[in-house]
Parts: structure tokens; C-alpha cells; sequence
């Protein structure tokens, strides 16, 4: 039992602990505040390799080169907007992890919201019509005299009415 108790505690640590950034010790600038600001920018930059990272979290030659590029920027005076406009340029929107909102990218930004509208415009259309369905089929339709006295004799039993009608 205890094993299985210092196995979970030491899952939860292993979860817990923030992920390692691929970031190599000879990339990282010697002036603290523009680490910090190439920091931030690589972590807005998507790996064009692994594609759902970040160039900060990723391994591959291509995030280095790009890790190394944002800070050569960053390092001759280049605003982070100037940084993000150039890679931007170079390498298309899909660089960046979170795109801007122009008209390119207009239906990217509008899809998640339009989704949702038309869900709950079709459940509240299903909705309605389920109502309607259940009003109509609460509602049965009244009997005749002869369909009433039918219903009488099989519920009774008396199989003789039955035969005669």
C-alpha cells in the first residue's frame, strides 16, 4: 500500500513540476530584460516542425534557429512587433501560435463562436419541435361509441363481443 502511495505522490510531483524549455544555455542572452522579452516572444512562436509548440519548448534545429534569430533581432534594437513582423514576413501568419485578427484570419477568429450559435439555434429548433411532438401525442384522439364499447368487452375479458364486431 505504501508503494502505491509513494507512486502517486511521485506522479504528482512529476506533473506538478513546470515543463523544461529547450532553451540551451549558449542561446540565453547576458541582459536579463532582453531574455526575458526573446523569452516571451518564443513562447508566441509556433515550431514550424512540431507545429503545436512553441519555439520555446521545442527541440528541433529549426525552433534553435529560430530562438537564435528573435534574439540577433532583439539584440541589434528591434522592437518586439518589428521582431514578430519580420518572421511574420518571412515565414507566413501560421508562425505565429496565436494569429492576429486581420481579414485572413477573419474566419478562423469567427468560427468557434458561429459553431456554438448554431448549436444552440439547433438545440433550441430540436427543443421546440420535441415540445410540439409531445403537445400532439399527449393529446389522443376521442373514441367512437362502437371503438369505446370495443375497448370495454377486451378489457373485460368477454371474448364473445369480440368475435362479433
Amino acid at each position: 500500500m505504501t508503494r502505491i502511495v509513494a507512486s502517486l505522490i511521485a506522479v504528482m510531483f512529476l506533473l506538478a513540476a513546470p515543463l523544461a524549455h529547450a532553451v540551451q544555455p549558449d542561446e540565453i542572452m547576458k541582459d536579463p530584460a532582453q531574455e526575458g522579452r526573446a523569452r516571451n516572444l518564443s513562447k508566441e512562436l509556433r515550431c514550424m516542425v512540431c507545429q503545436n509548440q512553441s519555439i520555446d519548448d521545442s527541440d528541433a534545429p529549426l525552433a534553435r534557429d529560430l530562438r537564435l534569430l528573435v534574439r540577433e533581432r532583439i539584440a541589434t534594437g528591434e522592437s518586439d512587433k518589428q521582431v514578430l513582423d519580420f518572421l511574420v514576413a518571412r515565414y507566413g501568419e501560421f508562425v505565429l501560435l496565436k494569429p492576429r485578427l486581420n481579414l485572413h484570419t477573419l474566419l478562423l477568429w469567427l468560427l468557434t463562436p458561429l459553431v456554438l450559435i448554431g448549436g444552440g439555434v439547433a438545440l433550441l429548433f430540436n427543443h421546440r419541435q420535441r415540445r410540439k411532438a409531445a403537445a400532439f401525442d399527449g393529446a389522443a384522439p376521442s373514441l367512437s361509441a362502437e371503438e369505446e364499447a370495443r375497448l370495454q368487452a377486451l378489457i373485460s375479458g368477454d371474448a364473445s363481443s369480440e368475435k362479433t364486431s
